[in-house]
C-alpha cells in the first residue's frame, strides 16, 4: 500500500491527540466535510446509511486534487467506500485501499463521536 508522504494512516492504538471537528449535525448525512489539521486536509464522512463515521485524507492520490470530502459514498459488498467525484476511483473507507486495483491508497484516521461532537484521531 503506497501512501502520499504527507499523509500517514493512524491506527486506533496510535492516537495521541483527538481533534474536535464539528458538531454531529454540522456534517451532512451520507456526506462529508473537509477539515484542516496542521496543514493536512482530512475528509470526514457521516455514512449514516451504515451508522458509521470515517476519515481519510482529502487528497485524491490519483489526480492529486483535494476533493474526496465531496465523494460519493457507497458499498462494495460489505466494505464501505468513497468514489472520487472526478474520476470515479473507489477507495475503502476502512483501510484506504484502492478498490479498482491501482496501487495508490488513502491514509485513514480513527473517528469517534462524544457528547454530540465528532473527533478525528492523530498521532502528532
Amino acid at each position: 500500500m503506497t501512501e502520499t508522504l504527507e499523509y500517514k494512516t493512524v491506527k486506533d492504538n496510535e492516537v495521541s491527540t483527538w481533534i474536535e471537528v464539528a458538531a454531529v449535525e454540522a456534517i451532512p448525512a451520507n456526506g462529508g466535510v473537509c477539515v484542516d489539521h496542521n496543514g493536512l486536509q482530512v475528509a470526514v464522512f457521516n455514512f449514516s446509511r451504515r451508522n458509521n463515521w470515517y476519515a481519510t485524507q482529502n487528497l485524491c492520490p490519483h489526480k492529486k486534487q483535494m476533493i474526496l470530502s465531496r465523494g460519493i459514498l457507497g458499498s462494495n459488498g460489505q466494505e464501505p467506500k468513497v468514489a472520487c467525484p472526478f474520476h470515479k476511483q473507489t477507495f475503502s473507507l476502512e483501510n484506504g485501499n484502492n478498490l479498482n486495483g491501482d496501487h495508490c491508497a488513502l491514509a485513514t484516521y480513527p473517528v469517534k463521536v462524544e457528547n454530540g461532537y465528532v473527533y478525528v484521531g492523530f498521532n502528532n
